[in-house]
């Protein structure tokens, strides 16, 4: 008998996407501009790991919230594996103005992700995860009563006996002195950090990557794996004396929102069905360049 591959769990922020553009300059205040093109789609790091696991095809459940309006039942009709807390507000809404070159400018409500907290998430999760299970952490930084607790969610997931991933995200106020000292003690605990060179060089507290992957490499247990996204460059993953450099194809780009998000789901889906680290990293990378080159967007 095959044996059952193991489920990653998807805790952190889902929300709506509303992208509007091109907007080529600020309308004056108390005047409207029409705009040719807007859609409205599932946002957020969680949410973006979600769908791409779900079309992956890899055993996954979503742990997340909702406001309690329409946008909340819409998000939750496009999962297909997920539990949810609603609460007692609207949902978060961001709405993306795009640039004619592309660039997105991001306004973002606080919505149901300022009550998400920590017995939420730990009321959602088994109390026992089955043999390997993961829990992957998104958007630690756009919840704050579940960021204040944060130590305490990793602490009892791994008492569960889950697999710990982390993808930080860029804070919205920056890397503080104070900041960079907690999320680095949380690093003993993980078994995987996802986080692109940006934000490793912001977290290891320097201007180049290698000596900012040499502080985190520190931090972390001596067997997790350190992958650090590179956009149009790919991807390198770092596990005890090894490490890959695996190049991304050349595509066209449509859309590369969420990328870092569904390279999490396509590495983690092929690190739990045995590849190695060079496997799992450019299964991360080929879901992500297939879904930033694919409209509507596809994973696989």
């Amino acid at each position: 008998m095959t044996p059952a591959i193991p489920t990653i769990y998807v805790t952190g922020n889902v929300n709506v996407d509303l992208i509007m553009g091109p907007l080529g300059r600020w309308p004056k205040v108390g005047t409207e501009i029409v705009l040719p093109h807007s859609e409205t789609r599932i946002g957020g790091a969680a949410g973006n790991t979600a769908l791409a696991l779900q079309e992956i095809g890899a055993p996954h459940r979503l742990i997340a919230s909702v406001g309690d309006d329409i946008f909340g039942a819409w998000l939750k009709s496009g999962f297909r594996h997920a539990d949810w807390a609603v609460a007692p507000c609207g949902t978060t809404i961001s709405a993306g103005i795009v640039d004619p070159g592309g660039e997105r400018t991001f306004l973002t409500s606080q919505g149901h992700l300022s009550v998400y907290d920590l017995k939420d998430v730990l009321g959602l999760l088994p109390a026992k995860a089955a043999p390997g299970d993961l829990l992957l952490c998104e958007g630690c930084f756009l919840s704050p009563p579940l960021f204040a607790h944060y130590e305490a969610l990793l602490d009892e997931a791994a008492g569960r006996g889950f697999a710990l991933a982390l993808d930080t995200g860029w804070p919205p106020e920056g890397w503080s002195e104070d900041l960079r000292r907690r999320v680095l003690g949380w690093l003993s605990r993980l078994d995987h950090l996802l986080i692109n060179e940006v934000e490793v060089m912001g977290l290891g507290s320097a201007a180049t990557l290698e000596p900012a992957v040499e502080v985190l490499r520190a931090a972390l247990k001596p067997s997790a794996t350190l992958v650090v996204k590179r956009g149009p460059d790919g991807a390198r993953g770092y596990r005890g004396g090894e490490m890959v450099d695996v190049p991304a194809p050349k595509v066209k780009v449509i859309d590369t929102i969420g990328a870092g998000d569904v390279f999490d789901g396509g590495y983690l889906a092929a690190h739990l069905s045995g590849a190695t680290l060079a496997g799992a990293v450019g299964a991360g990378i080929a879901s992500a360049s297939t879904a930033i080159s694919t409209a509507p967007r596809r994973y696989l």
